[in-house]
């Protein structure tokens, strides 16, 4: 009978798969629905690392290797980039699929192991990263991955198995799904190593705890012999550091306090809390204190994503029905813990529900788009031209100007501390304050074929003060080295750069300035309680500018004695 229901699973398993990843494959081109600029930096890391770059090492970039690398390696084979971007969410989730199965068969029974597994599937192969909103997108993908890997790492070291024992599989699949968060995306990994260690120390599962060491370390050396050199660690911490201290995004959503207690989080928050409570109450006393410590860790992570999905809801809903206690199981209250276990499971399986229908809809979503009412991502690419975004989206310029200043008709109003983090006087020069809200493809590509009309581009490399460096995706400009394809702060791989692009409407306002400021320095001012803020000293550069239109200004970078 066993063999019979882990068959059962391992057909409606692939059955899942193959009905997602075929829906999504059907389509023939990849129907990018919003978020071009995310896409954008996106496919400078992918065509970066199809070319043999390596993040860290050539690029800066918070994100791990193995969000990229399926990607990349589908692009060097030849591939379009809107269909490597499909196939690669099919290949991961083929990979992961005997994971998949093994948790879901030894974790859960009934039902719910056909809904773990399936949840798991869906969360590697939608295409939208979760949320109500309904638009297609491809934006942190990586993040979708891994809560995948999360999710089994977390029920194969919190449940109990129902089978067999087979503490060597496990340990495989622990370490393997924590590396892959190492490579992945760093904060998984470090919100979730202690509570997965406390797990596995606590039910003494030795075998499990040095096989998931030594897997883990397996990986750990492969990716090292891929990259050629141990230095590769350190510049992804380098990278991770650099993130953590900038002012641009440091987290991409709401205040934590917001992500903990807002009216649209809160009650999942409670329910969490009633979770650990009622397991300790239960007789689960490991298991509560493992989701004790998961507590800050969901909420870290959920923090630390945009949009600030809670996806861990519907996890801890199917692993509070696997422990629920045995009927007639009471607190010291007199309360039955059966059913308070029971009902917090189906609540926090209620506040998730929305999320998970529209990751799930996603595949079907995208197969009824209308091909009319699409344009290329990147005009002019050829076979990269099979990843499209809306017509009016793509090339409806819209921009957002400020109308208030003290020689305008709304000068009684004007107060300069309004537009601190926008107004430069960049070399004795007031750049106007404006920022493009729609129409980054019609943007991106005018900018470039200005640029490319200065006939300065060709073989050279230009850092550009704004937040996406992606001229040379529509052939302005070269890849440059040491860049970070979406800016996070600092000046990385300005020494590199033969040019400067200085935007007149650029995509980021706020961005602009603070690289502006950075090259040319800040002088000292006066907060708003009057405590003196000292001045920033700035590069050490020799300028010179060589082009200028009502686009951008184009310096020529001379020497570059010294970076701040």
């Amino acid at each position: 009978m066993g063999k019979a229901n882990g068959a059962r699973l391992a057909l409606v398993l692939v059955g899942v798969l193959v009905v997602l990843a075929g829906t999504t494959l059907l389509k023939g081109a990849y129907f990018l629905g919003k978020h071009e600029g995310d896409t954008l930096h996106l496919l400078q890391m992918v065509f970066r690392m199809a070319e043999g770059d390596w993040p860290h090492l050539d690029f800066v970039t918070p994100i791990g290797a193995l969000a990229v690398a399926p990607i990349a390696w589908l692009v060097s084979l030849g591939m379009g980039v809107g269909h490597a971007i499909l196939w690669s969410q099919a290949l991961v989730a083929a990979v992961m699929l005997p994971a998949i199965w093994y948790v879901s068969w030894s974790r859960f029974d009934g039902i719910w192991k056909y809904l773990f597994g399936g949840l798991v599937v869906v969360l590697i192969v939608a295409l939208v990263h979760g949320e109500s909103q309904p638009s297609v997108s491809i934006s942190m993908h990586y993040n979708r991955w891994a809560w995948a890997a999360t999710f089994l790492a977390l029920a194969t070291v919190i449940l109990p198995t129902r089978v067999q024992a087979r503490p060597g599989v496990d340990g495989v699949i622990v370490g393997v799904a924590m590396a892959a968060l190492l490579l992945i995306k760093i904060t998984y990994f470090a919100a979730f190593f202690i509570p997965v260690l406390v797990a596995i120390i606590g039910r003494r599962a030795w075998k499990t705890l040095w096989v998931a060491v030594i897997s883990g370390l397996v990986v750990m050396a492969i990716f090292t012999l891929l990259a050629g050199t141990p230095v590769v660690w350190l510049a992804y911490l380098r990278d991770v550091m650099i993130v953590a201290a900038s002012d641009v995004r440091p987290a991409p959503g709401l205040p934590l306090g917001n992500v903990v207690g807002a009216p649209a989080y809160m009650a999942g928050s409670l329910s969490l809390a009633l979770a650990v409570i009622w397991l300790r109450q239960s007789g689960r006393k490991l298991e509560g204190l493992v989701m004790l410590l998961l507590v800050p860790a969901f909420f870290y992570v959920t923090y630390q994503n945009f949009g600030n999905d809670p996806q861990w809801l519907p996890l801890v809903g199917m692993m509070l029905i696997t422990l629920r206690p045995a009927p007639g199981t009471k607190n010291e209250f007199g309360w039955d813990m059966h059913m308070a276990v029971i009902m917090t499971a189906v609540a926090m399986l209620s506040f998730g529900a929305g999320s998970v229908t529209n990751l799930a809809y996603s595949p079907f979503r995208h197969m009824g788009e209308d091909e009319e009412k699409y344009s290329p991502l990147l005009p002019g690419s050829g076979k990269h031209e099979d990843i499209v975004t809306p017509t009016i989206r793509a090339h409806r310029l819209d921009a957002k100007f400020a109308l208030g200043g003290p020689d305008t008709p709304y000068a009684a109003f004007w107060d300069e501390d309004f537009r601190k983090g926008e107004m430069i006087t960049w070399r004795g020069e007031d750049l106007t304050i404006c920022t493009v809200e729609i129409g980054t493809v019609a943007w991106f590509k005018t900018m470039a074929d200005n640029l490319v009309a200065t006939g300065l581009t060709e073989g050279k490399t230009a850092f550009v003060a704004d937040i996406l460096n992606g001229f040379w995706l529509y052939d302005a400009f070269e890849p440059l080295q040491g860049n970070a394809p979406w800016y996070y702060g600092g000046l990385t791989g300005f020494a590199n750069a033969d040019y400067l692009v200085v935007p007149l409407c650029p995509l980021s306002i706020s961005v602009r300035k603070q690289v502006l400021d950075e090259i040319q320095g800040v002088e000292a001012s006066e907060d708003e309680d009057g405590n003196e803020i000292p001045a920033v000293p700035g590069a050490d550069v020799d300028l010179t500018e060589v082009a200028r239109n009502e686009l951008f200004i184009l310096y020529e970078i001379g020497e570059v004695r010294s970076l701040p």
